[in-house]
């Protein structure tokens, strides 16, 4: 029997018990792309479909030692990092991946909930850009996100422009600035009937725009997720940056369309 090898991805990221985000999604994900999954947890979080309640989240030895676990012993061909809810936290896991010089770093800033709820302190906001910006691969921010992390206020394409650069500016070296929220909101003012989901790449002094149909669904729980552990799927196996995201947005827009409905709240997407 010939062993097959596949590219090793790893989530670090919170836990979802409801599996419709963090490393759950980030598992399921990176199956899906035929990637062997792994994971270190940084906080256990209390939500469903309908909202967060709560976390206890974990030491920064407590990830040190599930990250070590992991790459003492594969080799690990992509990263996806998501919730990182203290200082401590941050400042632990990139201390690791600079030690190890790990690659393919994806870095999704979640930042609050969609029900509202802070996953992260303004400390580890700080950390964040400080000590983990400047090494990742990508940042996945959407649009509030990105404008609590810049101060811009993103009304227009121009404005997301606006953002990445100062994004870049304060260090982070690429940038996808997710559109949904942008282009959701200039539809309904327009009253248009057919609405597009664009999202924008900044690499180097190059602009990417990937567009999709938006989907008027509330089954988008864990896109966010979802996404950025895809594109680390795809840099896990081989393809260039902007290849990954195209790929990455196609299977998440796929994942909408045929989302079942689960729970009682903003469903998960289908994955």
């Amino acid at each position: 029997m010939t062993n097959v090898v596949k590219p090793v991805c790893l989530s670090i990221a919170g836990l979802d018990p409801s599996g419709g985000a963090g490393v759950i999604a980030d598992v399921k994900t990176f199956r899906a792309f035929d990637c062997y999954a792994t994971a270190a947890v940084t906080s256990v979080t209390f939500q469903n479909t309908t909202g967060v309640f709560g976390a206890e989240h974990q030491s920064g030895i407590s990830v040190r030692r599930q990250i070590e676990a992991v790459v003492d012993d594969l080799d690990v061909a992509a990263i996806k990092i998501g919730m990182l809810p203290t200082q401590e936290l941050v400042e632990t896991v990139a201390d690791i991946l600079r030690e190890r010089e790990l690659p393919n770093i994806v870095i999704d800033p979640v930042i609050r909930s969609t029900s509202g709820y802070e996953l992260i302190d303004k400390a580890a906001v700080r950390a964040l850009i400080d000590k983990l910006f400047p090494i990742a691969s990508l940042l996945t921010p959407n649009i509030p996100e990105a404008e609590q992390i810049t101060g811009v206020a993103i009304e227009s394409e121009e404005d997301i422009h606006d953002a990445a650069a100062i994004l870049r500016e304060i260090g982070a070296r690429n940038v996808l600035i997710k559109g949904g929220h942008l282009q959701n909101a200039e539809c309904r003012m327009q009253n248009a009937e057919f609405r597009e989901a664009v999202d924008h790449l900044f690499v180097g002094d190059e602009h990417f725009a990937f567009s999709a149909e938006y989907i008027e669904t509330s089954s988008t729980h864990g896109t966010g997720c979802v996404l950025s552990s895809a594109i680390a799927a795809n840099l896990a196996l081989g393809k260039a940056l902007s290849e990954s995201v195209a790929a990455a947005k196609e299977f998440v827009t796929d994942a909408i369309h045929t989302a079942a409905r689960i729970g009682h709240g903003n469903s998960p997407v289908d994955i």
